[in-house]
């Protein structure tokens, strides 16, 4: 995929991220691409939900498994404002999902090369591609501007 593809479906999981914040959610927001179209989308919605696994990409992989008709997912790529945890990465395997983009790392709980790299790992039956970093200033900010407003920083 080219660079300039990356940057547009990176700014449609921004645009998911500031869904969540605006529901008073952690701001992660992710889609799922196949054939260069989204056919899935999420954003955090595990308190609105009442839901823990209610994070944007098992979301969005849920609506891509609906759109397409299928619970493999091998042509799809996720884009996703931060670098998934290990639950998102367990159902992005489970998915034999092609590839994922993130924005920013997650160096407390990041399972794609921060704190773990389960994506890659050899001992699993699956691994896909891994591309970080996809806009990740703006991806970064949003995280930093979120959390600094509700610990009462400016």
């Amino acid at each position: 995929m080219a660079p300039s593809e990356h940057l547009q479906f990176m700014a449609a999981a921004i645009a998911e991220a500031r869904r969540a914040e605006a529901e008073n959610e952690v701001p992660v927001g992710a889609v799922a691409v196949a054939d260069g179209r989204v056919v899935g989308a999420g954003h955090n919605e595990p308190i609105g939900l009442n839901d823990p696994t209610a994070h944007a990409e098992i979301l969005a992989i849920r609506a891509a498994a609906s759109t397409l008709k299928t619970y493999r997912l091998n042509a799809v790529t996720i884009y996703v404002t931060l670098e998934p945890c290990v639950m998102c990465v367990g159902a992005m395997l489970n998915a034999r999902i092609a590839r994922v983009v993130y924005g920013a790392r997650d160096d407390k709980t990041g399972a794609l090369g921060s704190v773990y790299d389960i994506g890659r790992d050899g001992r699993l039956n699956h691994r896909f591609e891994v591309v970080g970093g996809v806009m990740e200033a703006e991806c970064a900010e949003l995280m930093r501007v979120f959390f600094r407003a509700r610990r009462g920083g400016t």
